[in-house]
């Protein structure tokens, strides 16, 4: 293989040098094209040419390719370091001076060294890059097609049904009814985050130094921080949902705005703790306290690691933004389809069936092309279209909210690449943290912790949405996903392993479609009138049939 390699290379270079001369000595003479006295090509003599240079440039191609490939990583590696070194001042806080001395220079995942937090450079998402390519684009219009499909689908079988076209979208109107609730509920969220923790921040910095007993201050500032944290972003959204009785999707919105202004605060808190204390350690008149319009802007921004200032792009596309969100929209009608044509006549019917082996088997297979398709579209939505949108409106420059997670071969690199925003917040305060407290000798129950934290927080938005505890989702995740990123990990390299990484996500998104909608609609079948604490947590689509 080297040695063809360097063939063609050479017959590459020979071809640009004397394109008239022989490219091969064992291949037979060419001719040069040759043209008559009255001016006429031989078209015969032309076609052979071209067969010719055809299947040369194919031979050429796959050389070409893994040239391309190979040195396409070194060069945007050096491009994003040089880039993060300027942001810095032009000091040399990147990946490669860390590395310096060592045998690989080759930054593994683009990472800043954890003491220094995540480097922000200008960049963009690969999605949008991938668009530019008719090739991927077509599979984008594959979708939309798909979707004109679904509600043509939709509008003839309610025709024939009702005798006239139904236009109700009733999924939709329940799934997020009460949104008033919702956006006052927000609004009270919103403000307390953007009024108490940074007053609290505030008046201990300012304070800090001054205090005759710094630890005991800083101690009761904490306290009182927390209280902040699990009190009134944790318990106040909760009740809000609980006592209202609002519907799932309303439900969904509030507590992932519950989550990411957790996460936000913490990292506010976390970033600028440690700045105050190196502060009031070299006795510095001035007090390194945020502006307001810094912890604001971050409040808004699509990222989880507070920074006084990001990369800024130097315009906003109004148009872009509208595009963005125009494509949330489509997906969340895309949605309604998907709910509307495969999975409500699937589900609403459990309680003529009587639980068993073979209803769940075939439930699960049945609900694993719904499953999939809603997956795709939540990436879509959110991960690419809202998140950028955002990024747009504020000027937010680095748009790297995920990776080439389709093209992981395992799951170590699905899970970095899937959703980077979250993931970037759980390296630098869940896992380096924990390895700073405990000493690095404990990586693996780093990891653990990391995977614990995630699964229950998954759990928890599962259950205040669906109104019942069911962690189908928390198993999944804290056993086989923390098992496959232990047994699939970086060192599967071969094709075979993204293969197995797909089956595998297709079957898990139908084993948590199809349990989550079991349970659901047993509960819409069967109602208990006094339902208990542990009718919450008992699964009800074992025993529904026994209910009638």
């Amino acid at each position: 293989m080297v040695g063809k390699e360097i063939s063609l290379r050479n017959r590459l270079s020979k071809s640009s040098e004397n394109p008239g001369e022989e490219e091969d000595e064992g291949s037979p003479a060419k001719e040069p094209l040759e043209t008559p006295s009255d001016g006429r090509v031989d078209i015969k003599q032309l076609m052979a040419k071209k067969r010719q240079l055809t299947v040369e440039a194919e031979e050429l191609k796959p050389f070409f390719m893994k040239e391309v490939g190979t040195h396409f990583d070194d060069f945007v590696t050096n491009l994003i370091e040089k880039s993060a070194s300027l942001d810095n001042g032009g000091c040399a806080l990147t990946t490669f001076s860390v590395l310096e001395g060592e045998k690989n220079h080759r930054a593994k995942d683009l990472r800043a060294p954890p003491e220094h937090g995540k480097i922000f450079v200008i960049s963009h998402l690969s999605a949008d890059e991938l668009f530019e390519v008719d090739h991927i684009r077509t599979i984008y219009h594959m979708f939309i097609a798909l979707l004109i499909i679904f509600i043509l689908s939709t509008l003839v079988v309610d025709y024939i049904d009702e005798g006239r076209l139904v236009l109700e979208f009733s999924i939709i109107s329940y799934a997020f009814g009460k949104f008033s609730i919702v956006i006052w509920t927000w609004w009270a969220m919103f403000l307390s985050t953007l009024v108490f923790p940074y007053f609290l921040f505030q008046q201990w910095a300012r304070s800090y130094s001054k205090s005759s007993y710094p630890v005991m201050y800083s101690f009761f500032y904490c306290l009182l921080f927390m209280v902040f944290q699990i009190g009134v972003l944790g318990f106040g959204p909760a009740y809000a949902i609980l006592a209202y009785t609002l519907p799932p999707a309303s439900r969904s919105v509030i507590i992932l705005e519950q989550i990411r202004l957790i996460m936000k605060v913490h990292s506010f808190v976390r970033e600028n703790v440690p700045r105050v204390l190196n502060s009031a350690k070299e006795k510095s008149r001035t007090v390194p306290v945020p502006t307001v319009n810094q912890y604001l802007y971050f409040l808004f921004a699509p990222t989880l690691i507070y920074r006084d200032s990001y990369p800024r792009t130097p315009t906003v596309r109004w148009g872009y933004v509208a595009m963005q969100f125009a494509q949330v929209f489509g997906c969340l009608f895309y949605v309604y389809y998907i709910f509307e044509r495969l999975c409500v006549p699937l589900f609403r019917n459990i309680k003529q069936e009587p639980f068993s082996a073979r209803v769940l088997v075939l439930c699960v297979f049945n609900s694993i092309l719904p499953g999939v398709l809603i997956l795709f579209l939540v990436f879509f939505a959110f991960l690419h279209c809202w998140l950028n949108a955002f990024a747009e409106m504020l000027r937010f420059g680095d748009r790297m909210f995920y990776k080439d997670w389709w093209n992981s071969t395992s799951y170590s690199n699905y899970y970095r690449t899937w959703n980077v925003v979250v993931h970037d917040w759980l390296y630098y305060y869940a896992y380096k943290d924990f390895l700073w407290f405990f000493t690095k000798r404990f990586r693996p129950a780093a990891m653990l912790a990391v995977f614990a934290v995630s699964a229950v927080v998954h759990e928890y938005a599962l259950a205040l949405s669906l109104s019942f505890f069911y962690p189908v989702l928390f198993v999944l995740f804290m056993f086989f996903g923390m098992a496959f990123n232990f047994i699939v990990n970086d060192s599967r390299k071969r094709p075979i392993w993204n293969v197995m990484m797909w089956t595998s996500l297709f079957a898990g998104n139908g084993v948590i479609l199809c349990f989550y909608s079991q349970e659901w609609y047993a509960r819409q079948h069967c109602p208990l009138k006094n339902p208990t604490f542990l009718d919450y947590i008992r699964p009800r689509s074992w025993t529904c049939r026994y209910v009638f």
